[in-house]
Order: C-alpha cells, then structure tokens, then sequence
C-alpha cells in the first residue's frame, strides 16, 4: 500500500527538492529513467564516433584498391592485422580464394559461390557490428515516456492521499506533489527524445554505410569472378 506524504506549503520546488520530496516508487522510476538517459548518451557518442571511423576507413581502402595494386599485394599487407568494414569482406574473400586455389579448385561455379559466402558472412558481421546497441535507443524511445507516465500516475495517487489526510486543498499544498509527479514524465521524455532522434540518424548511418559495404561486395564479386575465368582458361589451355 502507498504510504501517505503530507507536502506543506514550504515544500522545496527546485527539481533536486521536488525528486526528495518524491515517494520511493517515484524516486526509483526516475533514477531508472536518468540512468537509461546517460546509457543512451554513451551509446549515442561512442557510436557516431564509431561509425566515423569507418568512414574514414572505408575512403583510405577504397583508395588504395582502387589504385591499382594488385590483389595480391593488398592481401599480403592486410593480412594479420586487425581488419574491418570494406578490409574485413577484402579478406574474407581472398582467403576463400587463395585456399581454394592452393586446393586445386576443380569448378569456378563452386569457387565463386563460396567466395560469395565468405563475403556475406563478413558482411553480415559488419553490419550487425554497427547495429549492436542500437535496440537499446529504440526501446528506451519506445518506453521511457510510459514509464515516466507510471511515476507521474503514482505520484499524483500519492499527492491525492495527502490532501486527503490534510484536509486542504489550497494551491500551496496542491502544486508541489502535482510538480513532483510531473517531473517523472519529463525525465521520461528526456531519455526518449534524443533516443528516438539518435535511433533514427544512428539507423540511416549504419544502412547507408551498409549499402555501401554490399555495393563493394558485389564488384568485388565480379572481379574475382572475371580472373576465376581467366585462371580456369589458362588452366585450361595448358591442360
């Protein structure tokens, strides 16, 4: 059961007066709240700084393939570094590549389909990298201002039970517990705003850099592709 808090008139209306002034219910929605706020600001920093990072890694690779150095050249200075983004799908691919040929691919049908699975698994990781924590935004943009609407619902019940118990329904009584209630809701609604905005930017950014991530996939496809031909054709002519 609600315990019953009488406010007086010199109740504090500052915001830190009003949350200790809260009931213990109130206080916990909104210690919830404000600590799911500053979780999504975390996820929202690290994950723009995140997300330039591979941008600017994407530039320096497409730059240096599009160069014209070998591929083998490239897999060679790549290999057993820490990769990611456009070099891990590089990667993934080459490995499937240099390994089937080491084996003697007999059909470039084969090759080519597993080199194609190599990327996408590669790709999948990547993309699923960027999208990590990013469910946490949507649902705390979702639900925070429900929950801080379950704050406000059970501090005005709790402000009803002390003008009840006191007896008076002035103005001075009255406006702290409604204020102190009101606060739950509007530290629900700034958790969810800038999680809703951050989850939305966040969203385009990681589909826009995965657009990009399965356009190079799909070229890299078709030049390994073409040198599977030449390979199979030389292969052939020898034979």
């Amino acid at each position: 059961m609600l315990g019953i808090e009488l406010t007086s008139p010199n109740s504090s209306v500052t915001i830190f007066g009003l949350f200790m002034q809260a009931n213990l219910i109130v206080k916990l929605v909104m210690f919830g709240l404000l600590a799911a706020s500053i979780w999504c600001w975390t996820v929202i920093i690290d994950k723009v700084i995140s997300y330039g990072n591979v941008r600017r890694s994407i530039r320096k690779f497409e730059k240096i393939f599009w160069s014209g150095q070998s591929l083998e050249e490239l897999y060679r200075k790549l290999d057993g570094r820490d990769v990611s983004g456009m070099s891990a799908i590089f990667m993934a691919a080459m490995r499937e590549w240099k390994k089937s040929f080491e084996k003697g691919a007999p059909s470039p049908i084969g090759l080519q389909m597993r080199i194609d699975r190599a990327m996408d698994v590669a790709l999948t990781r990547e993309i699923g990298r960027m999208e990590a924590r990013l469910g946490f935004l949507a649902t705390i943009g979702s639900a925070a201002p429900f929950i801080g609407l379950f704050g406000t619902i059970i501090g005005i019940m709790t402000s009803f039970q002390s003008i009840a118990a006191s007896r008076n329904t002035s103005l001075a009584v009255v406006a702290p517990g409604i204020a102190e209630a009101l606060l739950a809701t509007a530290i629900g609604l700034l958790s969810a705003i800038p999680a809703v905005i951050a989850y939305n930017k966040l969203s385009g950014d990681a589909n826009e850099i995965g657009a990009r991530l399965e356009s190079f996939a799909d070229e890299f496809s078709t030049i390994l592709s073409r040198q599977i031909d030449e390979r199979m054709t030389i292969r052939s002519a020898k034979l």
